[in-house]
């Protein structure tokens, strides 16, 4: 995995670029984050760096955590979140160092995490953008009705259960979004701030992970740095 910091993610706004071109950006508030840990092959099984994020009162945390984080030099921070390297890469961090958006310079893309909103218990036509039923021609209080879920009553075609997968109401949102290869507009190292072009997952104040882009888009990976 490539490396990875926290931040805040404050809203959505425009820039316009060199070009005179405008462009939508995510306002994230970045770091700074503090390294917390560094996993290692030998007592950890894997190699890893550990991150620590925003301050917390201690009668918020808990001892282990207080007892943790003092390791590191630091105070209680609320989260902690990890990402995978090589033990060369891991050998560059040491425990109690700081990172800013300081170190976003010089990137070009990166991938954006976060937790999606909670929408709730949701029907087909919102979940799965059903069209719903008829309008008219008798249909009477069903008109946001997923219709027949009986067709395929199993994998192969008949039985007591439905196919696995049928589309149904149910919980929607709330879950983990990533959004890859997202072009990284503009560092403001003074403020903290990073502004990335087009949407980021979560509502605003929400915790966001933001890495270096693992993969690109082959569109993208042709275009210059």
């Amino acid at each position: 995995m490539a490396f990875m910091m926290l931040g805040t993610k404050l809203g959505m706004t425009r820039i316009f670029n060199a070009d005179g071109v405008s462009l939508p950006v995510t306002v994230v508030r970045l770091g700074p984050c503090v390294v917390t840990q560094i996993r290692t092959l030998e007592k950890d099984g894997y190699s890893a760096v550990q991150l620590g994020y925003q301050e917390i009162k201690p009668r918020n945390s808990t001892q282990p955590e207080i007892a943790h984080d003092a390791k590191a030099g630091t105070t209680p921070k609320r989260y902690h979140r990890e990402f995978r390297c090589t033990p060369q890469e891991a050998a560059k961090y040491t425990v109690g160092q700081t990172l800013t958006a300081k170190d976003m310079e010089g990137v070009t893309w990166v991938d954006a995490i976060a937790t999606s909103k909670g929408k709730g218990f949701q029907g087909v036509m919102k979940r799965h953008h059903f069209k719903g039923m008829f309008a008219s021609h008798g249909t009477e209080r069903k008109h946001r009705s997923p219709g027949s879920i009986g067709g395929l009553c199993s994998n192969r075609g008949f039985g007591g259960g439905l196919k696995k997968g049928k589309r149904m109401p149910g919980h929607m949102g709330h879950v983990r979004v990533t959004n890859r290869s997202l072009l990284l507009a503009r560092v403001d190292v003074e403020a903290g701030l990073v502004l990335i072009k087009g949407s980021v997952p979560g509502p605003n104040t929400g915790l966001v992970q933001v890495r270096h882009a693992v993969r690109l888009y082959r569109t993208k990976a042709a275009k210059p740095k």
